[in-house]
């Protein structure tokens, strides 16, 4: 008799749901934010975001077909996703070898290595970011101007940029974090358009509230900590703790990278365990650390402790008192 046991990586949803769809879902959610990025920097972003998807799905193809010469997973988005959230992390005039570059990463090296989809231990998207980063900091940091006379003193710098090098975060508005008119990489732009994803995944059953919320609520609290200890007045204990939550990669990062379901833990506890120390960690990235964003790092962190908490944070066992 045939083996019918099918044995595959953890997480095991039972569910009418495919990976396929699941992956329509987060592209169709990232979609509004693109739109405004289209708006705030140009024509420009389109090339990036579908050079990146093109090679994410490319390489992938290639590895599949000439190296690791298995089923091929190209249709089911995972590379597409991929392929968006790089594009979402990279300035909208980044040079295209660097796209690439930043694609090969993604695929070859934080995804096909350890196996594909499910498999992979660290969010791929982030390890293609944090490389670049490293790699080439000047294309990598360098942002196209948007008018905005709050950021006149340092032209191009993004809000957390600024406020890193002295500026008030009360000085800047927070509309502009909110409806998209600051500098910064193609998902930073506009917080309202990562919240209407945020609200589709919901609603589609895609993500669970705990990551996201609990990653911008420790932000928030450790931000307002911060402005108390500071003697700040009224105004920036709330303005400060609300500037971190919109600012850079707090509301993409949150939303759509720490809640991969490969890369995040699979307890409601442990994800609550997860998220606080993304929140943490990119807050003191923020405020010591020699980046102005902390994100990228603080979840890619958080993804390497994934094994322990999953080891130490267990349901109990049916039957067991």
């Amino acid at each position: 008799m045939a083996n019918k046991l099918i044995v595959s990586p953890s997480p095991h949803v039972q569910s009418s749901q495919s990976t396929a769809s699941i992956m329509r879902d987060v592209v169709i959610a990232l979609m509004p934010a693109l739109v405004v990025s289209v708006v705030v920097f140009g024509l420009n972003v389109l090339f990036v975001t579908a050079l990146s998807v093109a090679a994410c799905v490319l390489f992938e193809y290639l590895i599949q077909k000439f190296v690791v010469k298995g089923a091929c997973t190209i249709c089911n988005w995972s590379a597409v996703v991929t392929g968006v959230l790089l594009a979402f992390n990279l300035p909208a005039t980044i040079p295209w070898w660097i796209v690439v570059i930043g694609a090969f990463v993604a695929i070859a090296v934080a995804k096909m290595t350890f196996g594909g989809l499910g498999k992979n231990p660290f969010n791929p998207a982030l390890v293609g970011r944090v490389f670049l980063l490293i790699a080439y900091p000047v294309q990598m940091t360098s942002f196209p101007t948007v008018e905005n006379p709050a950021l006149d003193a340092l032209s191009g710098a993004t809000p957390l940029a600024a406020v890193k090098f002295g500026t008030d975060a009360g000085q800047l508005p927070m509309t502009d974090l909110l409806l998209g008119n600051m500098p910064g990489s193609l998902g930073e732009v506009a917080a309202v358009a990562l919240l209407v994803g945020f609200v589709y995944l919901l609603w589609r059953k895609v993500i669970t509230w705990h990551i996201p919320v609990t990653v911008l609520g420790t932000m928030a609290v450790f931000a307002f900590v911060v402005a108390l200890t500071r003697g700040g007045d009224a105004a920036q204990l709330w303005q400060f703790p609300l500037f971190h939550v919109l600012a850079g990669g707090a509301m993409l990062g949150a939303i759509f990278m720490a809640t991969d379901y490969a890369t995040s833990p699979m307890t409601t506890k442990g994800c609550v365990i997860f998220a606080v120390g993304i929140g943490l960690i990119t807050m003191c990235i923020r405020l010591w650390g020699a980046y102005p964003e902390g994100m990228s790092f603080a979840i890619l962190i958080m993804n390497a402790c994934v094994p322990l908490i999953n080891k130490y944070v267990k349901p109990q066992r049916f039957g067991v008192k």
